[in-house]
């Protein structure tokens, strides 16, 4: 699918079966499903490698996203699109119960409008599942 369908796909949908709930930058919801606020705060970081460069490593980039239970105050975590221990960043936070997963970020990084010009225009998609370590707050 090209990036033009992916965005479009992306604009129209708020989430879909398999658990992906889509947000924008400064985007607030109340997930009912998961007896969560998710709140999209910003983008902390987009190095991605930009779209028709060629790239040594493929980037990262990291979302800063706060989350609050029905019971319980609000979290924060930065969640990138790679798990990496020496830089610190990881692709998924444990909450309530749940795993959430930063699994997409739009727009792609361009030769022309990096990270900078993207700033305030970004949209993620988290995928929530139930979590079987048992990590994260939990609510009851």
């Amino acid at each position: 699918m090209d990036q033009a369908k992916k965005e479009a796909a992306l604009r129209s949908a708020k989430s879909d079966k398999g658990g992906v709930i889509y947000l924008k930058e400064g985007e607030n919801r109340f997930l009912k499903e998961y007896e969560m606020n998710v709140t999209f705060k910003k983008m902390l970081e987009d190095s991605r490698c930009p779209q028709g460069v060629d790239c040594i490593w493929a980037g990262n980039a990291t979302a800063e996203i706060e989350l609050m239970g029905t019971y319980t105050r609000p979290m924060t975590f930065q969640l990138s699109t790679t798990n990496d221990a020496r830089r610190g960043t990881t692709t998924t936070g444990n909450f309530n119960g749940y795993s959430i997963s930063l699994v997409e970020v739009y727009p792609q990084t361009t030769a022309e409008k990096g990270f900078k010009a993207r700033q305030g225009n970004y949209k993620i998609g988290l995928k929530f599942s139930k979590s079987s370590n048992g990590d994260g707050v939990t609510t009851k």
